[in-house]
């Protein structure tokens, strides 16, 4: 006598990550938290030169592998969010400004000028994503390490339909504009998600700490405020902090885990 029944299960062969290129865009904003200079010149770093917090833009590449580790390299944008936020504008710039605080444009009109901080940075890095879902191992935990190279400086735009202030042309900007170069350093701690369904439902959240050391570019400075008027010699140091939120495109499939059935 033969006897049959069908019998049906599955067997988990492992969890199965993605190997793949990421790309993402990113809006967030930062604001200085401290800042130090090798002379203890007053209202010299970022946050004394520019009102927070700054608005920031970055585009990002990743290669993430199937350990969830993944190599990185950032491009930031940033510039305040007060679109004239040079603070103490005419202590600064005292000689070009009139004693009620206006700056002359040709003709003998008041100029109309706004001033703001614009940085931009360019970063390679590293990254480790912790798992928190066993269905989806490629979410969880995000921490991050990189470093790389920054600049900021003052910004002058004035208004097209009024008359120009001279003594803010391209060239002679370049007394005021407190332009430095240096490097950086980001900490970030974060969450980032990668849908196992669809490609464009991708994200991650990161809050970052940046130190930045940083030097004049230029030969010349004039800053009623710092009292130079000459080469600045400075090495500056400001601490920043901010919060981003990237929308993530990944260049592969989805998976999450591998099933056999029998």
């Amino acid at each position: 006598m033969l006897i049959t029944t069908h019998v049906q299960g599955q067997e988990k062969h492992g969890i199965d990550t993605l190997e793949c290129h990421i790309v993402g865009f990113s809006v967030g904003a930062m604001t200085p938290l401290a800042g130090s200079n090798s002379s203890g010149a007053a209202h010299a770093n970022m946050g004394e030169l520019y009102d927070g917090p700054y608005l920031n833009f970055d585009i990002d590449w990743a290669y993430k592998w199937k350990s969830n580790w993944m190599a990185t390299l950032d491009a930031d944008l940033w510039f305040g969010y007060n679109s004239d936020n040079l603070t103490l504008r005419a202590d600064r710039m005292g000689d070009i400004f009139t004693p009620q605080g206006y700056l002359m444009s040709w003709g003998g009109y008041d100029g109309i000028v706004t001033l703001y901080n614009r940085g931009f940075a360019v970063r390679p890095g590293v990254a480790k994503i912790i798992p928190l879902f066993r269905r989806n191992p490629d979410s969880g935990i995000l921490l991050k390490l990189s470093g790389g190279w920054f600049m900021q400086k003052t910004i002058n735009t004035q208004d097209m339909n009024e008359a120009e202030v001279p003594q803010l042309n391209e060239n002679l900007m370049k007394l005021y504009d407190h332009l430095r170069n240096g490097v950086i350093l980001t900490q970030s701690v974060g969450f980032i998600f990668m849908s196992n369904r669809s490609t464009y439902v991708n994200f991650k959240v990161t809050f970052d700490v940046s130190e930045c050391l940083s030097w004049s570019s230029r030969p010349y400075i004039i800053d009623n405020v710092m009292g130079l008027n000459g080469k600045d010699n400075n090495t500056y140091f400001d601490l920043m902090a901010g919060l981003k939120l990237s929308w993530m495109f990944p260049f592969t499939g989805k998976t999450a885990y591998d099933y056999y059935y029998y």
